[in-house]
């Protein structure tokens, strides 16, 4: 099976980054850590780069409150054609649901395209679980949303939305 960022990404957030251990390894450990799990090379770069350009997604999102959407709006997010290709029906259609259900602001969504751009790969439905945990996981007060995205992609007695 060949892996790719997304698997990276997904054994990091899993095994690492919400870890109970304090102690985060540096990116040099880390990399031969992954590399030595089978893990290409390329994609634990591509990884690292991810995680390195969220966390600055994160801060300029705290630095800049005025630029925040309106989730009250009435508006229809109108997706990319590259974002269509990346994301099948099924996938835009569960970024919908989240969204109408106000598990996600728009905000929160248009970081987890953001995301999904970078990745520049085609997302199934649970890989984009998991791109949409790390994302919230990594945003100013979405602890909420985030515990309702882990309870449904480790499948603790949470029902899909309808």
């Amino acid at each position: 099976m060949k892996q790719n960022v997304v698997d990276v990404l997904m054994y990091l957030f899993e095994n690492i980054i919400t870890s109970e251990n304090p102690v985060f390894p540096e990116n040099e450990q880390m990399f031969d850590r992954l590399e030595d799990m089978g893990f290409p090379s390329h994609e634990i770069l591509l990884a690292f780069d991810w995680l390195e350009d969220l966390a600055e997604i994160h801060t300029d999102l705290l630095s800049s409150t005025e630029n925040k959407p309106d989730i009250n709006t009435l508006s229809v997010r109108v997706y990319s054609e590259l974002e269509q290709i990346l994301l099948d029906t099924e996938c835009i259609s569960f970024l919908m649901q989240l969204e109408h259900n106000q598990i996600i602001s728009a905000l929160s969504r248009e970081v987890i395209l953001d995301r999904v751009t970078a990745l520049d790969v085609e997302l199934e439905l649970e890989q984009l679980k998991w791109v949409v945990m790390i994302v919230l996981y990594s945003q100013p007060e979405e602890e909420n949303a985030y515990a309702w995205m882990e309870n449904l992609v480790f499948g603790t007695n949470i029902s899909y939305i309808q």
